[in-house]
């Protein structure tokens, strides 16, 4: 494609995506859905065909969408929900992989190793449509913080069991113990690429320690990205799972630690438009790459792999949560619901499925299967999530909690200035004769929204309205402040502060209080 055709496809898609924008604001429809149906309707209108590029997906695209979302996330909160993720990211996807290929191959008659990749590309759920319905309706803290895990951890398995499955396709023999040492192999040496390389963009003598500016850190951040994922695809690991890690510990070691409040947002509002738009152009693409005949013509075998997902995510979820209440604090059936409703599948599956070799045999009917499945998904549970989210009343906002949260909001903004006016103090930049005044304006602010989140958290429990929404708040704090002692605990008995037995029991006792708390 020239260059003056390319520019002009470009300006088209960002035209149809801002219209996608506004149209879903005023519709109230996911975003992705309607960035789905709009790449369907405007085909015709494009200088040239195009469409979506497996490489280009897999080394750009995937490594911006993990890195963003891993940098965003709550490791505290995702810690206390670890079990159930672990779950659904692992035993998870093998369970749905196992279902939707024995359908395949008994229903369409296919052969195990193009079923096994049908399988495993469409046990992944799509990070990005689920997200941006929660960002729409509201859902308790704790179920959106199982679903990113979940999509987050699910996209590391499914690349690896990806790899693993076009492994045994090329050298035409599989065993368990070799299988499984790959799977092991692959995982734990991605973690380290991901931990060392983390670890040396943010350590205490780190490179983003060195920095002053948020233009040099989002640079640095980019390259974090870009560059973890190629040196472990290079190593032979995964580069998903290592820049996944890598994404962790710059958020909880450098966001939170080395670069000041305006740094850290400027970072965090890049990650987020780059995210966004990485996004648009994906599912604009997907609309554009479905052909609507190939879809036709493929439609019985598409609607059996949607009803195949659908019976393997069912399993899973239920089959596996039940045992969640075992060893953790179980998960409501209401929010099992949701988990299942929002198996959305998305650019991921799309991007593999165009990474199958040109040598296997049946390409394009996989291919068509899977797009039309992935369609399917978008649009139907993509629009239906919202609306079922809210017939289970999970999106339900009262006064109480709106009114705890303007408070916090209050507190941590007034903080984060603070923050910064001393940081402005130390660098020269403001005389200290305004920086106290404005320092004072700031702990007025502070001062008045800590009376009076004091006066209702001193309240007695009889005093609140007692139900769940209304205490979420309250044990989400004391959640993380739990999670906090476990954490000083756990150091204390490595650096040998403390004897085993008094931190092991002490270590019981906030298990149980943990366990103890309401779901938020």
């Amino acid at each position: 494609m020239e260059v003056a055709q390319l520019v002009t496809v470009l300006i088209i898609l960002l035209l149809v995506a801002t219209g996608v924008a506004l149209l879903s604001r005023w519709w109230r429809m996911p975003y992705v859905a309607g960035l789905v149906l709009a790449g369907l309707a405007i085909t015709e209108l494009l200088p040239q065909r195009i469409g979506l590029d497996d490489s280009l997906i897999l080394n750009l695209f995937l490594p911006i969408l993990l890195f963003e979302a891993a940098i965003n996330t709550d490791t505290s909160r995702l810690r206390s929900t670890i079990k159930p993720i672990t779950l659904l990211a692992g035993p998870g996807v093998v369970i749905a992989s196992g279902v939707i290929t024995l359908v395949l191959k008994f229903g369409l008659g296919l052969s195990w190793i193009p079923a096994l990749l049908v399988g495993v590309i469409l046990a992944n759920t799509d990070t990005v449509s689920v997200i941006a319905v929660f960002k729409e309706v509201l859902v308790p803290s704790r179920l959106s913080t199982i679903v990113e895990g979940e999509t987050l951890f699910n996209d590391i398995f499914t690349l690896v069991l990806f790899n693993l499955v076009l492994n045994v396709s090329v050298t035409g023999s599989f065993s368990i113990l070799g299988g499984l040492q790959q799977l092991f192999v692959a995982i734990a040496g991605s973690i380290l690429v991901g931990l060392a390389l983390g670890y040396l963009s943010t350590g205490s003598t780190g490179l983003l320690a060195r920095m002053d500016d948020p233009l040099s850190s989002i640079l640095l951040t980019v390259a974090v990205a870009l560059g973890t994922f190629q040196i472990g695809q290079a190593l032979g690991v995964s580069g998903g799972v290592a820049v996944v890690v890598a994404g962790l510990v710059f958020g909880t070691i450098g966001l939170v630690r080395q670069i000041s409040a305006s740094n850290k947002l400027t970072l965090l509002s890049f990650w987020e438009c780059a995210s966004f738009g990485v996004n648009s152009f994906i599912f604009l693409l997907i609309g554009i790459e479905i052909n609507l005949i190939t879809l036709w013509q493929t439609l019985p075998a598409v609607l059996l792999t949607f009803l195949a997902c659908q019976v393997a995510r069912l399993v899973s979820v239920y089959g596996l949560l039940v045992l969640v209440r075992w060893f953790d604090r179980p998960i409501p059936w209401r929010w099992q619901h949701v988990l299942f409703i929002g198996n959305i599948k998305g650019s991921l599956s799309m991007a593999l499925a165009l990474s199958i070799p040109t040598s296997l045999a049946g390409r394009e009917q996989l291919i068509a299967i899977v797009f039309g499945t992935v369609l399917l998904s978008l649009v139907g549970q993509g629009l239906s999530l919202p609306w079922f989210i809210k017939r289970l009343h999970l999106s339900e906002f009262s006064k109480f909690r709106q009114q705890i949260e303007e408070l916090q909001a209050q507190l941590m903004t007034a903080k984060a200035a603070q923050d910064e006016l001393d940081s402005l103090l130390r660098s020269g930049v403001l005389p200290k004769a305004v920086y106290e005044e404005m320092r004072s304006a700031y702990q007025v602010r502070v001062a008045g929204a800590e009376k009076t989140l004091r006066e209702i958290y001193n309240r007695r429990p009889n005093d609140l309205d007692a139900s769940i929404g209304e205490r979420a708040k309250l044990d989400a704090i004391r959640r993380r402040l739990l999670l906090a002692e476990k954490g000083a605990l756990n150091e204390a008995i490595r650096k040998q502060i403390l004897s085993e037995e008094i931190v092991r029991s002490r270590l019981q006792k906030l298990d149980e209080q943990l366990l103890n708390l309401e779901d938020d």
